[in-house]
């Protein structure tokens, strides 16, 4: 123990810490501090900057054995309060700079320094910045961030005022369509948004800290779990095994279809026979402190019959392959896809051919704050878990009958979320939290570190895909024929679902009359799939979109003029044989085309020896819904103060929940003449908000939306007197009228066929057309983007700055799929910086996006979704750059320098 005096956020403060405690948990845990977060703690993501004695630097790695005495030290919370904000929070909230919000106080704290030093600060000196301080975000891709230090700097030196950049009400009033700043966002500029990490800190004293006992191997069988000497470790209060689970020790992954051959129960929340996959969880350690409960965790001895690990589809398919799952087969659910006539004779008519197999990998989620929350029992006895769950009442179906509480005891709720982008549609904690909360009877909390959140959740389903097409000489084409493998890691849920997008989506865009195609998902030993943004279609369109440009090479025809050739147009039918909603493909690409030629003609011109440029092109779709009646509910209510209060369970991960609700709402009430801050959000707590369906697939703007907007409507009908003014209050109540009306929409479509793919699964969908320009090192084979342009088409757009941020996001992760994104190697990939996530020089700032609005019929006030979009093709589009640029044709993911040297050399 050490005392230590410092001077932070202006006040002197004295810690008697452990002197190898890192400055980040002194700052949190005893000065309580939270604006401060902890992401990656290995110094890799700059959550946790701070500034000390005038330098940025990254706390959760700074012991306080090496903080200076009498050090002063600048935290979020002393840059700006919400009453007194420095123009860097300002700005960040005009531009929409903090969509989840989690990296947003360590980018503002680390521009700080920044512009304290400089204020005349150019665009590539705040890049250089960020990327010299590891500031990294997953959820902006950067620009709107360097946006935001632009404007803050002209604001410091006084060129404009606060009140030139605040955003400002048109005339009338409407918030729909403009960019209104979202709701969440003054508290996370702040710091005061409060995180499931942050909340932990304001448990009571009794609380229960856990840590997983996990499986280091990817396949075994367990002989005994021996938790002796695990129990007399200090501070022990409970380890927790399968012995210990009061209902069926699985999670149900709700079958989709009948002919899957599991059972869907084949996740165990604690593993008592077997271990399926690397982290598994075998035993939960309870104790007074995460470090008791971690020391003790190493305890518990864990003894194993190591079996085959079948790490990869081609492994689990093989003839030798034992099953993974005892009674189900590992190739578990098959599915066709049958449009048209019978393929092979007109292949063998067709003037050209091009076939190839596509690969598309195990793409981590990497959000910035790792998986995290808490459990406990409230006064009524009912059991409330509290995490990042993006599905509330999916997952309270999943996780009930195994925790073993009734369903009508046990309630969800969602904290603030640092990210997901889609890891946690799959329940990841809430299990583990509620048999342990059951099992002591006391509050429990489990935060994981960044290398659980690596190893741990679930990934992106790698595809095996081999496409072909035929085609006239004039670049018609005539027919496609698929195979897809999908390797869905060890546990089914979902499993059968993701596997149909490959009937959905692979020759998505383009009017393909015939097709014949078979799917099949497979049990393998590594990482389980869980959703990741795209669901299904960055596969699958990858290998089309890819495919497409080898056929205009063997027709001699540029890929732009193919794809226009066979864009869907009025009649034209999708790969599941229905028509799409809108047909706006051939506005968007003749949008596009004056930037192509550009495009063209720049990166030849661009081109040396040394560096070759190349433009590359892809068309994105995807569907707005989960398949089929999807339906949603959500509830508005007129209140005394007149203010009326939205109820949904839109879960939020960062995508703008809060704007989407407040943005649809307010155009459903604008008969009223109510102001935005007169509505209020109740959001995401199964006991008080209705079943609104997952934050997934796209679907919540459409599917929530529309049950928001028929909220609303219902009210604001029920408010109107027979004069055309509208009831107050006192009036509704004096006429003995409902003041709170419940909405619900379902989507106006049908299933696809297991045997033939064919069927209308969207009420919705959405499009875009990426361009990128990317250049190639030819000494080293390393490729950069350096210019992106999207046309993106996602219906009538609630809000400008959460669909921007969302394409931007989005497009970056494509990036990452592209060239640098993996998580396969269990001994490499295990953090940020080794899985590839992209720093701020790896994105490009020169982003041009358009906009071709096309009103959806189905979608409220027009709009549809926009969160899977920029994530759909935009990989596919730079590897076609990649080609175009150098010749290197790259069809396994990731695009790494040595598989560009090799193709080099292919050539």
């Amino acid at each position: 123990m050490i005392k230590k005096s410092i001077v932070v956020n202006g006040v002197t403060k004295t810690l008697f810490v452990d002197p190898e405690l890192d400055l980040a948990n002194a700052l949190r845990g005893q000065l309580h501090l939270t604006g401060t977060k902890i992401g990656c703690g290995k110094a890799q993501c700059g959550a946790c900057s701070v500034i000390m004695n005038g330098r940025v630097i990254r706390s959760c790695v700074t012991k306080m054995k090496r903080v200076p005495d009498n050090a002063e030290i600048t935290t979020i919370e002393g840059v700006g309060s919400q009453n007194t904000l420095h123009p860097l929070q300002l700005a960040w909230m005009v531009h929409g700079a903090a969509q989840c919000g989690f990296c947003t106080p360590g980018f503002i704290v680390s521009a700080k320094a920044l512009l304290d030093a400089n204020v005349n600060v150019t665009r590539e000196e705040v890049r250089d910045w960020f990327q010299k301080n590891r500031n990294v975000c997953r959820c902006t891709g950067y620009k709107p961030l360097v946006d935001a230090v632009m404007d803050a700097a002209r604001l410091m030196r006084g060129e404009i005022t606060k009140e030139d950049l605040w955003y400002k009400l048109p005339e009338d009033g409407q918030v729909f369509g403009t960019k209104y700043i979202r709701p969440s966002a003054l508290a996370k500029v702040t710091g005061t948004w409060d995180f499931g990490a942050d909340l932990g800190l304001s448990l009571p004293a009794e609380t229960l800290h856990l840590k997983l006992v996990q499986a280091k191997v990817s396949h075994a069988n367990i002989l005994s779990i021996d938790t002796s000497e695990a129990e007399k470790m200090p501070g022990v209060y409970k380890v927790i095994t399968y012995k210990d689970v009061k209902g069926k020790n699985a999670i149900t992954g709700l079958i989709t279809f009948p002919s899957n051959k599991g059972d869907g129960w084949d996740r165990p929340i604690l593993n008592d026979k077997k271990v399926f996959q690397f982290g598994d969880a075998i035993a939960i350690v309870a104790a007074d402190t995460p470090d008791h409960a971690r020391d003790a965790a190493e305890k518990v001895k864990v003894e194993l019959e190591v079996l085959p690990a079948y790490m990869s589809v081609p492994a689990a398919m093989a003839d030798d392959a034992i099953e993974i799952h005892p009674g189900t087969p590992n190739v578990y659910f098959e599915t066709k896809i049958s449009k048209g006539e019978e393929t092979q004779p007109i292949m063998e008519k067709a003037d050209v051919v091009v076939q190839d197999d596509f690969y598309v990998g195990r793409q981590p989620h990497l959000p910035i704050e790792p998986d995290v929350g808490f459990a406990y029992f409230d006064e009524e006895g009912k059991l409330i878990i509290h995490s990042k769950s993006i599905g509330i009442h999916l997952h309270h179906a999943m996780i009930a009958p195994g925790i073993g509480v009734d369903p009508d005891q046990l309630v969800l709720v969602q904290n603030p979320t640092g990210g997901t982008f889609g890891y946690k549609f799959s329940p990841t904690i809430e299990a583990l939290l509620g048999v342990a909360a059951v099992a002591t009877g006391k509050p429990v909390y489990l935060e994981f570190n960044y290398y659980q959140q690596t190893t741990y959740t679930g990934k992106r389903s790698p595809f095996f895909m081999n496409v072909k097409f035929g085609a006239t000489k004039e670049g018609k084409l005539l027919a496609m024929e698929s195979d897809w493998s999908v390797d869905h890691g060890p546990y089914s849920e979902f499993g059968d679902l993701l596997t149909m997008r490959g009937s959905q989506f692979i020759g998505a865009g383009y009017y393909i009359p015939n097709i014949r195609g078979n799917g099949r998902t497979v049990c393998t030993n590594h990482a389980w799939g869980s959703a990741f943004r795209g669901y299904g279609s960055p596969q699958s369109e990858f290998a089309s979109e890819v495919l497409m440009d080898e056929l205009a090479e063997k027709l001699g025809i540029d890929p732009f003029d193919l794809r226009y050739k066979n864009i869907y147009r009025p009649g034209d039918t999708t790969p599941t044989g229905c028509q799409p909603d809108v047909y706006s493909l051939e506005a968007m690409m003749d949008k596009l085309r004056p930037h192509y030629l550009e495009a063209k003609k720049r990166v030849k011109e661009l081109s040396t020896d040394e560096v070759k440029r190349g433009v590359g092109i892809s068309i994105g779709v995807y569907g707005a819904g989960l398949d089929g009646a999807d339906t949603s509910e959500s509830a508005a209510e007129l209140t005394a103060d007149g203010v009326v209060t939205i109820y949904n369970s839109w879960e939020d991960h960062g995508q703008g929940a809060d704007m989407g609700t407040l943005g649809t709402a307010h155009e459903a009430l604008r008969p009223l003449g109510i102001k935005p801050e007169n509505i209020k959000l109740v959001m995401n707590d199964t006991s008080i908000t209705p079943n609104s369906g997952v934050a997934g697939g796209s679907r919540s703007q459409v599917m929530t939306g529309n049950s928001t907007r028929v909220a609303c409507q219902m009210l604001v009908k029920a408010m109107e007197k027979a004069d055309g003014t509208y009831r107050t209050y006192d009036e509704m109540v004096a006429e003995g009228l409902s003041l709170k009306y419940l909405g619900k929409w379902t989507a106006p479509a049908s299933d696809c066929s297991v045997e033939t793919g064919q069927g209308n699964p969207f009420s919705c969908y959405m499009y875009a057309i990426f361009m990128p320009e990317v250049e190639v090192d030819m000494k080293t084979g390393k490729a950069k983007v350096v210019k992106m342009t999207c046309v993106a088409d996602p219906g009538c757009i609630v809000n400008r700055l959460v669909v921007d941020g969302q394409i931007y996001g989005g497009i970056a992760q494509g990036i990452g799929l592209a060239l640098t994104e993996d998580f396969e190697d269990l001994n490499k990939h295990i953090d940020m910086y080794s899985c590839g996530i992209p720093y701020p020089k790896d994105i490009p700032d020169d982003f041009n996006i358009l906009y071709v609005e096309t009103p959806r019929p189905h979608g409220p006030f027009g709009a549809s979704g926009s969160g899977e979009l920029p994530l759909t093709s935009p990989h596919a589009s730079i590897i076609n750059a990649i080609y175009n640029a150098c010749g290197a044709r790259i069809t396994k993911l990731p695009a790494l320098p040595e598989k560009i040297l090799a193709g080099l050399q292919n050539k």
